[in-house]
């Protein structure tokens, strides 16, 4: 299988005084279901998130030891709660447009595909634990959890799914395969093969 860097939320113990990274077990295994093993991001890493610690790596080398073929931008916290997140999801992307690499940005991971793309987000009422029907090239039903939505499609995306309110729910880039989803594949009861086909489909390309 082949290895994908996944970024992780941030929780912090006060009472332990811990800084915690933390992914959904379901993730991993999505991913695995599409061919691919996915490699936990330290937040940690990220520009000055080690300093203090003599001998820290960084997140570049971090990932040019894990060599990836793919990135994966996860869900969970608002962009800005926790600044060594937020530096390390754009690190990733920076990392994934120098070499060329497929991205995925799931929910608050499309959000800073748009960040790095120069749109912010605005508020998107009745969207947070809800099914809907999406339209567009990526079309069906799909879980909703977010607050907040893309306030306009970023520069060289094109929007690829809406709701049925307008929100858009979905992107790809033009040039490089970057693709943002503004619902969680990892949520479902059972994946579903379109989301499945669709992480294969982005990573490897088409089959035949």
């Amino acid at each position: 299988m082949k290895a994908v860097a996944v970024s992780q939320r941030v929780e912090v113990l006060v009472d332990r005084n811990e800084r915690r990274d933390a992914l959904d077990q379901d993730l991993p295994l999505l991913l695995c279901a599409a061919g691919f093993l996915a490699f936990p991001a330290p937040n940690c890493l990220s520009a000055n998130g080690a300093e203090g610690r003599a001998g820290a790596a960084t997140l570049r080398q971090w990932l040019a030891a894990l060599a990836p073929k793919a990135v994966v931008l996860s869900g969970g916290d608002d962009i800005g709660v926790h600044d060594d997140r937020d530096r390390t999801e754009i690190a990733l992307l920076e990392y994934a447009s120098e070499h060329g690499l497929p991205a995925l940005g799931i929910c608050r991971g499309m959000q800073v595909m748009g960040k790095w793309g120069g749109v912010d987000t605005k508020l998107a009422p009745g969207h947070v634990r809800v099914r809907h029907e999406i339209t567009g090239a990526i079309s069906g039903s799909v879980n909703s959890y977010h607050s907040l939505a893309l306030a306009s499609c970023p520069a060289d995306f094109d929007v690829i799914a809406i709701s049925g309110d307008g929100e858009i729910e979905a992107i790809r880039h033009r040039t490089m395969r970057w693709e943002g989803w503004m619902w969680h594949p990892e949520r479902e009861p059972a994946f579903d093969p379109r989301d499945i086909d669709g992480v294969r489909v982005l990573f490897d390309g088409p089959s035949g």
